[in-house]
């Protein structure tokens, strides 16, 4: 086999404008800067954004990230702010110390992973004999849907983890080669690393046993010792998060009200949503709209039969179709599967599918695709041109896909844009609103996002603050008691209606209520200031307090 394949070398010639002389380096070399300038071209515009929704979570207002005992906390603590990513969390705190808390720093390491993971596809893929290896990691660099991971800060856990993931996958292609105890081991603390990043890593035991199928190689007693390993640590960690989740951050409450059968109707659904993006990536938002998953509408049972065809397709013309295409297409699926619903994640709350949810995912097909098209490279001779049409077309959609991201009022005024009913953006854009003083404005948000999301605490919340800065007390008083009869341990709605209750000089239950907030949150120090002002307040009064009042 060529070294790159000759339909590779054409789409090279043609884009990067280089000429063969029987160079085989050169072409290399020349096709690895077109994939390093174009991404850097196409992703100018985000670093050039800023810190956006869920960055101040991260990195901002982290305070593992300069705390002088951070790194110890960031591993062995429960103090994290979100899931486990303590390789993440280390890394930002380097980064910290660096550049501390100038976005472009971060942004800049975002891409760079992205590149290198581009870069590392194309040598996998080559060692898989995939036929046009170069154009399948030129598009997985340049493909819009691939925006999300790369020019959003916070999904460092994505291309870091992808960063891993493909390390141990090329490790393992070593180990095959030249079975040495060293290229495993290599392979399984990079495992350990992806795992460390982001817990989804855990589908790379799938991979492993398909990079053996492909390769022809009998997987026998021996290879599922080997493979044991990762499946246990993948186990290990993935019940560990779970854990972690439901009884350190919480978020048991945050279930996801559909039964057995509607889930399946649901990861149907948005697995075909992610080819639909793939094939066609045209209105890419940050906040697709949440669909109404029912086990009673016959309708939405077409996705999981179309899948159940693909699958009978997939048997039917097994030999036709040959074991790359088969792996491409459970390598997809397999990967995708902890974000299709059968796990309850957060982000369940307001979409069901998220671009980033596919980054690694979309390699499966993106390699499908190609080598499918390097099968008719020989008949149709203009298949070169037509690549370089569509990495143009990618890379141009992709470039304008980065400017969302330039600060959180773009990203969010786009997501209600092609989401008009997206609550969280209207409930975050109204923060935005109220923080620059324009109270009417963000009110509409908030009242919004209560109309799409009545149950939403956030919202009352919100809503509560911004009427008690009015002095609409009443009405501030009755939101932010929803808010925390739907979150109970919610520390700034016990901050805010213990404001709002202080205003209407009732201290007794305003007290209780910054005791509460402090509790929740001892770092409090808004809470801290208005409780000592309200103490002072009830004494000027002559109003005996017990020592814990009870809250109305």
């Amino acid at each position: 086999m060529n070294y790159i394949g000759p339909f590779t070398r054409n789409i090279v010639m043609a884009t990067a404008g280089f000429k063969i002389y029987g160079e085989k380096k050169i072409l290399l070399s020349a096709a690895a800067v077109f994939i390093i300038v174009s991404c850097l071209v196409v992703y100018m515009p985000a670093m050039k954004g800023g810190f956006i929704w869920d960055d101040d979570t991260y990195i901002t207002q982290n305070s593992l990230i300069a705390a002088p005992d951070g790194l110890y906390r960031i591993w062995f603590s429960k103090e994290q702010p979100s899931q486990y990513f303590p390789l993440v969390y280390t890394i930002f705190r380097l980064e910290h110390k660096l550049w501390g808390f100038n976005p472009l720093g971060y942004h800049i390491t975002n891409i760079i992973l992205h590149i290198i993971n581009s870069l590392l596809l194309w040598r996998l893929l080559r060692l898989l004999d995939v036929p046009g290896a170069w154009l399948a990691a030129a598009i997985f660099a340049l493909h819009p849907v691939q925006v999300e991971s790369a020019a959003w800060i916070t999904e460092r856990k994505n291309v870091l983890m992808t960063f891993f993931f493909l390390l141990s996958l090329l490790a393992w292609m070593r180990f095959m080669e030249k079975p040495a105890v060293y290229f495993y081991f290599v392979s399984l603390v990079f495992y350990i690393l992806a795992l460390f990043s982001k817990t989804t890593a855990c589908t790379l035991p799938a991979a492993l046993v398909l990079i053996l199928w492909m390769k022809n190689i009998l997987i026998d007693k021996r290879r599922w010792q080997q493979i044991t390993p990762y499946v246990v640590l993948g186990l290990v960690m993935g019940i560990f998060v779970v854990w972690r989740e439901h009884y350190i951050l919480g978020t048991s409450r945050l279930r996801l009200e559909l039964n057995p059968v509607e889930r399946l109707l649901l990861a149907a659904r948005a697995l075909w949503f992610y080819i639909g993006k793939l094939l066609w990536p045209t209105k890419l938002t940050f906040s697709y709209p949440k669909w109404d998953i029912s086990w009673m509408q016959p309708v939405q049972y077409l996705w999981l039969i179309a899948w159940a065809i693909v699958g009978w397709c997939m048997w039917h013309w097994r030999e036709r179709l040959g074991r790359g295409v088969i792996a491409g297409i459970v390598f997809f699926v397999a990967t995708l599967s902890p974000m299709l619903g059968f796990i309850s994640l957060y982000t369940f709350r307001y979409t069901y599918v998220a671009d980033h949810y596919q980054y690694v995912a979309s390699i499966g097909l993106i390699a499908i695709i190609v080598a499918l098209g390097c099968r008719a490279a020989a008949k149709i001779r203009l298949l070169p041109i037509a690549a370089v049409i569509i990495l143009a077309g990618y890379g141009i959609l992709a470039w304008r896909q980065c400017h969302i991201y330039k600060n959180a009022e773009t990203l969010w005024q786009d997501t209600l844009a092609k989401n008009p009913n997206c609550w969280i953006a209207h409930n975050n854009l109204g923060l935005m609103l109220q923080s620059a003083g324009k109270y009417e404005e963000a009110q509409n948000h908030y009242q919004q996002s209560l109309q799409t999301q009545p149950d939403n605490a956030e919202a009352h919340n919100n809503m509560g603050s911004i009427l008690g800065i009015q002095d609409k007390l009443d009405e501030a008083v009755i939101h932010l008691r929803k808010s925390l009869e739907l979150q109970p341990d919610f520390p700034t709605a016990h901050s805010n209606l213990g404001l709002a209750l202080a205003k209407k000089k009732e201290y007794e239950e305003a007290i209780w209520h910054f005791r509460e907030a402090l509790r929740l949150n001892p770092n409090d120090a808004d809470s801290k200031y208005n409780l000592s002002v309200t103490i002072n307040l009830a004494k000027e009064k002559k109003i005996e307090l017990p020592v814990k009042p009870e809250a109305k």
